[in-house]
């Protein structure tokens, strides 16, 4: 004898179907996407921000890796974590002698950066790095330059104020300049009264390919003041008498790695303008 389905009560059939959709909200909030992007609390943060930051820089490398959309929020947590490390240091490190060329001390940058290479999430890092340097002005400046990864952003805090009273003042990078090239970063700091310093952007093929840009600071705001072209074969060198920036000013579009003409240009800060003053014709290097 055939028995009939049992008849289903209307709300309980609308209470089951709420239930089961709950539950698969659930499960897809807690797969292993979205739980890593999940956000540190701020007890985590403070406790252990290099456990916090390195859920966040993973988080940001593979974004990027991945092609994906990037959040500006993420790298901005990242960022400030960074900077409460980098400004512990600074305003309570114990002063180191006169940097060459300065007449007075300032925190010990050896100490800085030893505190800041704890955040430091590849092992060897490739790539990564996350490094104080001094810059010009009065009083000084300095610049906490992050490199997230050969696969991550890049980016640099500025930090100014009294001695023992430093605080973030400037930023650059991918969200505050659009045209900032943020793959991967060196900063050069030029040696002078004011803060001005140069990133160097790329450098990682055989032709040693980069795009320079240099920024002045004023305790305030920073500015580019110059960028060049991307330059294939290029180096630099930051010297008492300026920076050295010796590139391929004549490649062959035929053969790849062929120069026709190798020169090095002279650049300083003079008179509140970045110029350039002294260009020289180099012998092309021999394969």
């Amino acid at each position: 004898m055939a028995c009939s389905p049992p008849k289903t009560d209307p709300k309980t059939a609308a209470i089951g179907q709420l239930a089961i959709l709950l539950l698969f909200g659930m499960a897809f909030a807690c797969s292993p996407r979205m739980a890593s992007a999940a956000e540190p609390s701020a007890q985590t943060v403070a406790k252990a921000p290099e456990a916090a930051f390195g859920v966040l820089a993973a988080q940001i490398t593979g974004d990027r890796a991945e092609g994906g959309a990037e959040s500006e929020t993420l790298e901005e947590q990242a960022l400030e974590i960074l900077d409460r490390a980098a400004l512990e240091q600074l305003n309570g490190a114990q002063s180191s002698a006169p940097s060459p060329g300065s007449s007075s001390s300032g925190p010990n940058l050896d100490q800085v950066n030893q505190r800041l290479a704890a955040f430091v999430t590849h092992q060897p890092p490739v790539g990564e790095a996350y490094r104080v340097s001094r810059l010009g002005g009065t009083p000084a400046a300095y610049a906490l330059m992050v490199d997230f990864g050969l696969s991550g952003p890049s980016a640099v805090r500025l930090y100014a104020g009294t001695p023992g009273n430093l605080a973030l003042t400037a930023r650059i990078d991918r969200y505050a300049q659009k045209d900032f090239v943020d793959d991967y970063i060196e900063l050069v700091p030029i040696s002078g009264a004011a803060a001005v310093f140069v990133t160097a952007a790329g450098r990682t093929d055989d032709l040693q390919t980069g795009i320079f840009t240099a920024w002045y600071f004023d305790g305030h705001a920073v500015s580019a003041v110059w960028t060049s072209d991307i330059l294939e074969q290029s180096s630099y060198e930051s010297v008492a008498d300026g920076f050295h920036l010796t590139y391929c000013a004549d490649t062959d579009p035929g053969e790849t790695a062929a120069c026709h003409q190798m020169r090095r240009d002279r650049y300083i800060w003079q008179d509140g303008a970045w110029k350039r003053v002294e260009t020289t014709t180099l012998p092309v290097p021999k394969p």
